[in-house]
């Protein structure tokens, strides 16, 4: 059994809960919900086994990216659909590296769905659902005291760094890593990767089928939700 007990419901989001910890202020847990949203929360569902398979996913990679040398809020993974982290301070900027167009870069520009990118594309939004997260550069998010300039480097630097090890990782298993969203935060005064890697934050393509193996699925009415995320799962723990 944990040492490491739920405290208070510190905040409850789309996907995850997160808990404060009894007798201790710089972790938090982190529970993965079965709930699934897509269009800034205009569409809802859910299918069993959801959270547990988003968590393990998500530990695996925090796991995989230590080991590597980025920092991440990751400690443990305490239970099926249940994470200790550390408490961290959000940068509000969601990124988006992207190596092949689909999404809304498809949308916005009139890309053609699955062009392969010469190389990574960066891109910050501005954390406001109320505002539909929109696109933000560098000098806005500055002006705003969002982020510093050194932060946005280091955060730019390490989302980069990831998408290469991250790009590696799934080649080697047949999957193509087309694009995904990073999360950040501070804790005692350092910048750390955070939120979660999983089939709700990226998009996995089968390498030689061309199969959507995350939430797309879901977003788009395709059928074999929970095949997909069960065979991510798969992919990323064997």
């Amino acid at each position: 059994m944990s040492e490491y007990k739920k405290d208070k419901q510190l905040y409850e989001g789309k996907a995850k809960k997160v808990w404060s910890v009894a007798g201790n202020q710089d972790l938090v847990i982190q529970e993965f919900k079965n709930d699934a949203t897509a269009f800034n929360g205009e569409k809802k569902g859910s299918w069993e086994a959801k959270g547990t398979t988003n968590n393990t996913v998500a530990s695996a990679l925090f796991r995989y990216l230590e080991s590597k040398g980025i920092r991440t809020h990751f400690v443990d993974q305490l239970s099926p659909n249940e994470m200790l982290i550390k408490k961290l301070e959000i940068v509000p900027l969601e990124v988006i590296v992207r190596n092949r167009a689909a999404g809304s870069f498809v949308k916005r520009y009139a890309a053609k769905e699955g062009m392969i990118f010469k190389e990574p594309t960066f891109e910050f939004s501005y954390k406001r659902d109320d505002l539909g997260d929109p696109l933000i550069n560098d000098s806005h998010a500055v002006a705003m005291e969002l982020a510093t300039k050194d932060e946005i480097a280091h955060i730019r630097t390490t989302a980069l760094k990831v998408n290469d090890l991250l790009t590696e990782f799934f080649a080697d298993r047949g999957i193509t890593l087309v694009d995904f969203k990073l999360e950040f935060g501070k804790h005692k005064g350092e910048i750390l990767l955070g939120d979660e890697i999983s089939p709700d934050t990226c998009r996995f393509w089968d390498a030689k089928t061309g199969e959507k193996l995350d939430k797309d699925r879901f977003r788009f009415d395709l059928g074999g939700v929970e095949e997909a995320y069960a065979k991510m799962l798969e992919k990323v723990t064997a």
